[in-house]
């Protein structure tokens, strides 16, 4: 006699607290949303900050664009990640002007311009900044004109990965280009970098 073999099937796996909470929000339920915007926004704020270059007043609005497009786009969420790494995709779109991204990518050939507020038009270039220590305001100085004369796509990879954290493959799914882009981006990044502080 044959012993029965019993087959349990496997218990369901809870859902993300983030992705009931999206759920419920899509669904019209604005105090679900304020909790993930709650969960979010100092990290969306900080984001905003560093692809703003400091700019504190466009950081803020950057915010404030990013979420009303997150509330708009709520149902487009399909819970293949956490909720906060779709908003910090969603983020980066919204500051880079989302689809023109591509299209305005800088290339390889393009020149490092002087931008507004560098220093180049005879003004000092310099935003007003928190206190730090004496020895360090040139090198400070330095730095910031620095990136504010490097390209776009060669700012934003270099922001994005030596600043914020993030690895290439991540650079790619939050910007659209491809992993080698962002590479050979922050190769360019560092290797201008180094020429300008040289």
């Amino acid at each position: 006699m044959e012993a029965a073999v019993t087959v349990t099937a496997p218990l369901p796996q809870a859902e993300p607290e983030d992705h009931a909470l999206v759920r419920l929000a899509a669904a019209g339920d604005a105090a679900a949303f304020e909790r993930l915007y709650r969960a979010n926004v100092d990290r969306v704020y900080g984001l905003c900050l560093r692809l703003c270059h400091g700019d504190s007043a466009r950081a803020e609005q950057s915010t404030q664009d990013a979420f009303v497009r997150a509330w708009e786009k709520l149902g487009s969420f399909r819970g293949e990640s956490r909720f906060s790494t779709w908003m910090h995709r969603l983020t980066v779109n919204v500051v880079l002007g989302e689809h023109r991204l591509l299209k305005r990518w800088v290339t390889f050939e393009d020149d490092v311009q002087p931008q507004a507020g560098d220093g180049s038009d005879g003004s000092d270039g310099l935003d007003p900044v928190e206190p730090v220590r004496q020895e360090d305001i040139g090198t400070r100085i330095d730095l910031e004109r620095a990136l504010a004369k490097l390209p776009k796509g060669a700012r934003t990879v270099l922001m994005l990965h030596d600043v914020e954290g993030y690895q290439h493959d991540e650079i790619s799914a939050l910007t659209g280009i491809a992993v080698g882009t962002s590479k050979a981006q922050l190769f360019r990044a560092r290797r201008l970098l180094q020429a300008m502080l040289s």
